[in-house]
């Protein structure tokens, strides 16, 4: 369906929609950006979600502090923690831009499409690592310390037993984290990208979601937005079916 911007006329164009969306370079590089970086962010938010969840219990002093300063991004809203990340990766006054440029280290994500896609990844495995920590914190605390004890009895080591016994238990809340990651890093990234980068340099980190609002609400380009609306969808529905289908089966849920 073809709409004017002000819904006063309608026009039935059948899927000429999906096919010029189909034929656009752009589009295409927009997909295979929002594919690999949500698949890289929710492999780095888990991993270092349970490094840090691993490590909470040789926390001997300041672990108040320590869960505190992990659980921060929580409270931030997702625009402002992407004006944060902004700021301090700014090449021309950023602190921590500065430094990368001081170690002979070109750095300049408004000019340099990997330097952009590099710092979205940052700030969103940033802005989520919090929840994922929550969640395994938890389910670490559920094992049951009788079968830490016995491998610890056995002259098992912390990392040992952590791959042996708790890591294989804790794997129905890393599953659950994989479907929310995927689907936080296909939807509510946003926030983020609108005050990082807004979809550049020359589109190099446009989401399906951000160039959704791009097409539709800048562009008044109401039936391509609608079409990638529903593509954006059926993208979502694989992704989960394809984890429920590649991962459930190495669950363990036995305790």
């Amino acid at each position: 369906m073809q709409v004017d911007p002000f819904g006063a006329r309608e026009i039935f164009v059948g899927f000429a929609n999906f096919a010029q969306l189909l034929g656009s370079p752009d589009y295409r590089q927009s997909v295979f950006f929002t594919l690999w970086f949500t698949v890289i962010q929710a492999v780095v938010t888990i991993a270092l979600a349970l490094l840090f969840a691993f490590a909470t219990d040789f926390v001997i002093r300041g672990r108040g502090l320590y869960k505190s300063v992990i659980l921060m991004p929580y409270a931030i809203a997702p625009v402002i923690s992407g004006v944060l990340w902004a700021f301090l990766f700014n090449p021309a006054v950023g602190p921590l831009a500065q430094f990368i440029q001081s170690l002979g280290i070109p750095w300049d994500p408004n000019r340099r499409p990997f330097d952009a896609q590099l710092l979205v990844i940052v700030a969103s495995v940033w802005k989520h690592i919090c929840y994922d920590y929550i969640f395994l914190v938890a389910a670490l605390l559920a094992v049951p310390q009788s079968l830490l004890e016995a491998a610890k009895l056995d002259g098992a080591r912390p990392v040992r037993r952590f791959f042996t016994i708790s890591l294989p238990l804790v794997t129905p809340t890393i599953f659950f984290l994989m479907v929310m990651n995927v689907v936080y890093g296909l939807f509510e990234t946003f926030g983020i990208i609108d005050a990082v980068t807004r979809g550049g340099p020359a589109g190099a980190t446009n989401t399906l979601v951000y160039k959704v609002y791009q097409d539709g609400f800048v562009q008044l380009n109401l039936g391509s937005s609608a079409a990638q609306s529903v593509i954006l969808m059926i993208i979502a529905i694989l992704f989960t079916v394809l984890q429920f289908r590649a991962l459930e089966r190495r669950v363990n849920y036995q305790v």
